[in-house]
């Protein structure tokens, strides 16, 4: 094949994957959104491919590259624009990824632990950490496995100095605070990391924090929202309730680009002070050279819209979680979850389908009929590899213009489909068309204006320019 015919194989190819994903089916795997109009033009805007590597010496902020005068003043606007979505003092924006958000606090909290290391002395890793059990829906970046690889010490049986919270017989998606006193004595944890990917019920940030504020020295109360960093404020407070450390993606629930963000309380010459200053220095030079800074344009494209629409978004997303739960338990499916909680306080609604056949089959099955949704293995599953659940959200739906009454036919197709095997792939389709405009954001014709101009300033070409603009205004 020639370049031409393999690019307009790939063209062809990449429009109907975006005319699959966009227009036919519903997107609600919870881990992903769509970015608006003009999050998408920001990343393809000239900082896509430069540099900007900078840190902090002597006092002085000091950059490496020239060129960087636009982006510098991006990265502080995102700074500020995250400080005042948290309620914050402190952001840090060159992490590239939820999980090198985890994985840059984790290096700086073992590297805080040594730097009253006495002389001599081998350097150790962090001595002991709480967090959610993979299989009971910790995150896996906050795993040993995962991000936590490598950066906390080993007990006398070889194993990973690491404790689970602990959680309730009567409800596996809770945290048994009953229990999590105790054991958080006999733990003595050097860092606790809240935050789940299978995630309906809030934390107990503020129960951890009231139990080790007054511990000599104190752990390290770090919260990965991850999945719900868009539902700050309306889901769970964490600043408010105690956590030093904030970390997330900022693609899932938070409707932005694929990036990653650190924020924090730690103020200056109070104790965990030098902390900051850790988690600066891993981040840079410690885990980035090139921190991506279209998806840094776009990411405080992002943020400016979050903090414009951020409570009509959270209220939104919230209210159709409990009415898609309640609406999929009236069709017949096993929602998990507590009734009297709504089944959820998050956007994610789980449900059990091993009646009907395994989680990956059932999750095949619902994607061949428009529907796309995570197989999910629950709490008292065996492993990851029996998984008797689907995880689903509502978040990227919800910024599609869905309501709480829109989820009543979406669930009942659902119903159709998992419990009696029917083809609902067109039905599916022909509804989604009632939802293609995207909410939350400015309107369609200011974007698309906004756009075409950004789009014609990209290539040195006057005729790409012309070409875009005038095809980008007969579409919309």
């Amino acid at each position: 094949m020639s370049l031409s015919e393999q690019a307009r194989h790939l063209v062809d190819r990449v429009i109907e994957n975006n005319e699959w994903r966009q227009r036919r089916c519903f997107n609600l795997i919870p881990s992903e959104n769509t970015p608006s109009l003009l999050v998408k033009v920001m990343e393809i805007s000239d900082p896509s491919g430069r540099y900007a590597e900078h840190r902090t010496m002597k006092g002085k902020e000091v950059y490496f590259y020239q060129g960087i005068d636009f982006i510098r003043d991006i990265e502080e606007m995102a700074r500020e624009e995250m400080c005042k979505y948290f309620e914050a003092p402190r952001a840090e924006m060159r992490a590239v990824s939820g999980q090198m958000a985890n994985e840059v606090v984790f290096k700086a909290v073992t590297n805080f632990g040594n730097r009253k290391r006495e002389e001599g002395q081998p350097w150790r890793r962090i001595r002991s950490v709480m967090n959610n059990d993979l299989t009971k829906g910790g995150h896996l970046s906050s795993q040993p496995m995962g991000a936590l690889f490598n950066f906390v010490d080993h007990r006398e049986d070889g194993k990973e100095n690491v404790t689970n919270f602990p959680i309730r017989a009567d409800n596996l998606y809770k945290t048994d605070t009953d229990a999590l006193g105790n054991l958080l004595q006999e733990a003595r944890p050097e860092l606790i990391i809240f935050g789940k990917s299978m995630f309906i019920y809030r934390e107990p940030v503020q129960f951890v924090h009231d139990v080790v504020k007054d511990w000599d020295p104190r752990p390290i109360i770090m919260y990965d929202m991850a999945h719900v960093l868009g539902l700050y404020g309306a889901f769970q407070e964490p600043f408010r309730e105690g956590a030093d450390i904030v970390t997330g993606s900022t693609h899932k629930t938070f409707f932005g680009p694929q990036r990653g963000v650190i924020a924090s309380t730690i103020e200056k010459k109070t104790p965990l002070s030098k902390l900051w200053i850790d988690i600066k220095s891993r981040v840079f030079p410690g885990s980035t050279s090139n921190h991506h800074l279209g998806t840094l344009l776009a990411l405080l494209m992002a943020t400016y819209e979050m903090n414009a629409f951020k409570t009509e978004y959270q209220t939104q997303v919230c209210r159709n979680a409990k009415a898609f739960a309640k609406a999929l338990k009236e069709a017949g499916l096993d929602v998990q979850g507590d009734p009297a909680d709504g089944y959820t306080e998050t956007h994610q609604v789980l449900l059990r389908v091993s009646e009907y056949g395994p989680g990956d089959q059932i999750a095949r099955r619902l994607e061949e009929n428009n529907i796309v949704c995570n197989y999910q293995a629950l709490p008292d599953d065996e492993s990851f590899l029996v998984s008797s659940g689907l995880r689903t959200g509502v978040s990227e739906m919800t910024r599609f213009g869905m309501k709480e009454e829109d989820f009543g036919p979406l669930a009942q197709l659902i119903a159709d489909c998992v419990i009696r095997d029917k083809n609902v792939k067109d039905e599916a389709a022909e509804y989604r068309k009632q939802f293609s405009t995207m909410h939350y954001c400015l309107a369609a014709d200011e974007a698309a204006e906004l756009a075409a101009r950004v789009f014609s300033s990209v290539f040195p070409s006057s005729e790409y320019a012309k070409i875009f603009a005038e095809n980008l205004s007969r579409l919309v």
